[in-house]
């Protein structure tokens, strides 16, 4: 885009006035001007001083006149009008192309299903007809298969009866189409095997739990329950010391003992209670040695590996293998059992034990569940 430059016409005007041409006016060539000195002619005549000056002296010379004010005034608009170059009009700045956005692919137009004339069609047989547009549909559809309009006012066919239990164990297929948004979930073949694996895990959960629940409530129990002091009826062992009778190791007394008499550990001797009526066990305390005080520990051999016979009430037998610590004091075993009627405790191996020492027992003491429990 030009633009017109501000003083224009001024700098015309001057351009004009200056390549102008001067009038001419010098003097015919065969006349010389007056008082102009001649070629090789002497040096003129200066006046005295006091005298007339050369320019009062030289005669007036007639200015040619100016030219019309109307005729340079049309000239110098002219000379600019033939300077000025042509501007077109400024135009409005065209707007910058907007960045092309992301385009997705193309996509093929899905083909249409073609238009199926009403009536009856082949290969659909108990379906019931649309009543839009008389096409007969599968029992099983809820829109008509021409005109998507829905079937259930249409009056169709009873729903069929549940399908027998083995085909529903083993996933049938004969199942009614679900509606549109009620698809199932895909199954592949690792979810049918985790469903296989989740049943057999919950099988065998309830099948140990019915035949191991009883004992696991009456364990639970027994474990929160109160514990209370269980005296034996009668009283036996394999053999006696004197002065010392099994009864001793019963009598809640832990300064008097029992004693086979027989040196080294006493491997095979045994002492024995009973119970009159059936006895529900859960704690045994023994107290090994001929006292609970330490300063008497060394008195005596203290057995090691204790070996108890239990006699059920339905006479069955069964064993547990009691392990005492070398020390002073009552050491308290859990021994839960129920219904028993008799107890052997048979000594395996002993603590300290030499020829001059026999095994001792200072005290057992049975604990069952106490009755205040039961209130």
């Amino acid at each position: 885009m030009y633009r017109r430059p501000r003083r224009a016409g001024a700098a015309l005007r001057q351009r004009a006035v200056i390549s102008r041409p001067a009038p001419a006016t010098a003097p015919a060539q065969d006349s010389p001007a007056p008082h102009a000195p001649a070629p090789h002619a002497p040096a003129p005549h200066v006046p005295a001083p006091g005298g007339p000056s050369p320019r009062e002296a030289a005669p007036t010379v007639p200015v040619p006149a100016a030219p019309a004010p109307h005729a340079l005034g049309d000239t110098m608009s002219d000379r600019a009008r033939s300077l000025l170059v042509p501007v077109a009009d400024p135009e409005a700045p065209h707007p910058a192309p907007a960045a092309a956005g992301p385009v997705l692919p193309g996509r093929p137009d899905a083909d249409r299903p073609a238009v199926r004339a009403p009536g009856e069609q082949p290969g659909i047989e108990g379906g019931p007809p649309c009543r839009w547009c008389s096409t007969p549909n599968r029992p099983d559809r809820h829109y008509c298969v021409r005109c998507a309009m829905p079937l259930a006012e249409t009056g169709g066919a009873a729903a069929p009866g549940p399908a027998p239990w083995w085909r529903r164990l083993f996933g049938g297929r004969r199942r009614e189409t679900p509606w549109a948004g009620d698809r199932p979930r895909l199954r592949r073949v690792f979810d049918r095997i985790g469903t296989w694996i989740t049943l057999a895990v919950v099988v065998t959960v309830a099948v140990l739990g019915f035949v191991y629940l009883p004992d696991g409530v009456r364990a639970a129990l027994d474990h929160f329950a109160r514990r209370a002091p269980v005296a034996p009826d009668r009283i036996a062992a394999s053999r006696s010391y004197p002065d010392h009778e099994p009864k001793l190791a019963f009598d809640k007394r832990s300064n008097t003992w029992w004693g086979p008499g027989v040196s080294q550990s006493g491997q095979g001797e045994w002492i024995e209670a009973d119970f009159s009526e059936p006895t529900r066990l859960l704690d045994v305390i023994i107290t090994p040695g001929v006292s609970a005080k330490a300063d008497k520990i060394g008195e005596s051999a203290l057995p090691h590996h204790v070996t108890a016979t239990i006699t059920g009430r339905d006479g069955k037998v069964t064993t547990r293998r009691l392990t005492l610590d070398q020390g002073a004091g009552g050491q308290r075993r859990p021994f839960r059992v129920g219904e028993v009627t008799k107890v052997r405790f048979t000594v395996e191996s002993s603590h300290a034990a030499s020829a001059d020492k026999q095994v001792a027992l200072a005290e057992i003491e049975f604990f069952g569940p106490s009755n205040a429990n039961r209130s």
